[in-house]
Protein backbone atom coordinates (compact mmCIF):
# COMPACT_ATOMS: atom_id res chain seq x y z
CA UNK A 1 0.00 0.00 0.00
CA UNK A 2 1.21 3.48 -0.80
CA UNK A 3 0.70 6.46 1.48
CA UNK A 4 -0.87 9.72 0.31
CA UNK A 5 -1.27 13.15 1.84
CA UNK A 6 -4.65 14.82 1.36
CA UNK A 7 -3.97 18.52 1.92
CA UNK A 8 -6.82 20.93 2.66
CA UNK A 9 -6.53 24.45 1.23
CA UNK A 10 -8.68 27.04 2.91
CA UNK A 11 -9.17 30.75 2.21
CA UNK A 12 -7.34 33.28 4.36
CA UNK A 13 -9.39 35.20 6.90
CA UNK A 14 -11.71 34.32 9.70
CA UNK A 15 -13.31 30.87 9.57
CA UNK A 16 -17.03 30.72 8.84
CA UNK A 17 -19.51 30.79 11.68
CA UNK A 18 -20.89 27.70 13.40
CA UNK A 19 -23.93 27.55 11.11
CA UNK A 20 -21.55 26.82 8.22
CA UNK A 21 -18.71 25.07 10.03
CA UNK A 22 -20.68 22.57 12.17
CA UNK A 23 -22.19 20.60 9.24
CA UNK A 24 -18.79 20.54 7.51
CA UNK A 25 -17.07 19.21 10.65
CA UNK A 26 -19.81 16.60 11.04
CA UNK A 27 -19.27 15.45 7.44
CA UNK A 28 -15.49 15.35 7.91
CA UNK A 29 -15.88 13.31 11.13
CA UNK A 30 -18.10 10.84 9.26
CA UNK A 31 -15.53 10.62 6.46
CA UNK A 32 -12.79 9.96 9.04
CA UNK A 33 -14.88 7.14 10.48
CA UNK A 34 -15.36 5.71 6.97
CA UNK A 35 -11.61 5.90 6.29
CA UNK A 36 -10.82 4.16 9.59
CA UNK A 37 -13.35 1.39 8.89
CA UNK A 38 -11.78 0.85 5.45
CA UNK A 39 -8.26 0.75 6.91
CA UNK A 40 -7.20 3.80 4.89
CA UNK A 41 -6.79 6.43 7.63
CA UNK A 42 -3.33 6.80 9.20
CA UNK A 43 -3.43 10.23 10.86
CA UNK A 44 -4.63 13.79 10.35
CA UNK A 45 -4.41 17.20 11.90
CA UNK A 46 -5.22 20.84 11.49
CA UNK A 47 -2.75 23.70 11.45
CA UNK A 48 -2.78 26.98 13.34
CA UNK A 49 -3.36 30.13 11.23
CA UNK A 50 -0.57 31.09 8.81
CA UNK A 51 0.09 34.31 10.73
CA UNK A 52 1.51 32.15 13.53
CA UNK A 53 4.04 30.50 11.21
CA UNK A 54 7.79 31.08 11.44
CA UNK A 55 9.99 30.58 8.39
CA UNK A 56 13.60 29.46 8.88
CA UNK A 57 15.63 30.25 5.75
CA UNK A 58 19.20 28.91 5.45
CA UNK A 59 20.04 31.22 2.53
CA UNK A 60 21.22 34.03 4.82
CA UNK A 61 24.91 33.92 3.95
CA UNK A 62 25.95 31.42 6.61
CA UNK A 63 23.18 32.01 9.11
CA UNK A 64 19.58 30.85 9.23
CA UNK A 65 17.23 33.81 8.90
CA UNK A 66 14.03 33.79 10.93
CA UNK A 67 10.91 35.51 9.59
CA UNK A 68 7.45 35.66 11.15
CA UNK A 69 4.51 34.70 9.00
CA UNK A 70 3.91 32.28 6.16
CA UNK A 71 6.56 31.45 3.58
CA UNK A 72 4.38 32.59 0.70
CA UNK A 73 1.69 35.21 0.44
CA UNK A 74 -1.57 34.06 -1.03
CA UNK A 75 -5.33 34.03 -0.76
CA UNK A 76 -5.33 30.44 0.51
CA UNK A 77 -3.25 28.48 2.97
CA UNK A 78 -2.83 24.90 4.12
CA UNK A 79 -5.38 24.40 6.85
CA UNK A 80 -4.73 20.74 7.61
CA UNK A 81 -3.98 17.37 6.16
CA UNK A 82 -4.78 13.68 6.38
CA UNK A 83 -2.34 10.88 5.63
CA UNK A 84 -3.95 7.74 4.22
CA UNK A 85 -2.85 4.45 2.76
CA UNK A 86 -4.37 3.26 -0.48
CA UNK A 87 -3.59 0.52 -2.98
CA UNK A 88 -3.08 3.03 -5.80
CA UNK A 89 -3.49 6.63 -6.93
CA UNK A 90 -7.06 6.12 -8.14
CA UNK A 91 -8.13 4.92 -4.69
CA UNK A 92 -6.38 7.91 -3.07
CA UNK A 93 -8.14 10.26 -5.50
CA UNK A 94 -11.48 8.69 -4.57
CA UNK A 95 -10.82 9.52 -0.88
CA UNK A 96 -9.71 13.01 -1.92
CA UNK A 97 -12.96 13.57 -3.82
CA UNK A 98 -14.94 12.56 -0.74
CA UNK A 99 -12.87 14.94 1.40
CA UNK A 100 -13.40 17.80 -1.06
CA UNK A 101 -17.15 17.20 -0.98
CA UNK A 102 -17.24 17.00 2.83
CA UNK A 103 -14.99 20.01 3.45
CA UNK A 104 -16.28 22.13 0.54
CA UNK A 105 -12.61 23.09 -0.01
CA UNK A 106 -9.91 22.18 -2.54
CA UNK A 107 -7.93 19.04 -1.69
CA UNK A 108 -4.48 18.26 -3.04
CA UNK A 109 -3.61 14.55 -3.26
CA UNK A 110 0.07 13.69 -3.34
CA UNK A 111 1.99 10.47 -2.74
CA UNK A 112 3.92 10.51 0.54
CA UNK A 113 7.52 9.30 0.41
CA UNK A 114 9.27 7.97 3.44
Amino acid sequence: MQRYVLTIYQPDGEPPGPEVLEPIMRDLDALGDEMRAAGAWLFSGGLRPPGEAVVLDPRGGGEVLTTDGPYTEGKEHIGGFTVIQAPDRDAALAWGRKMAAASTLPIEVREFWG
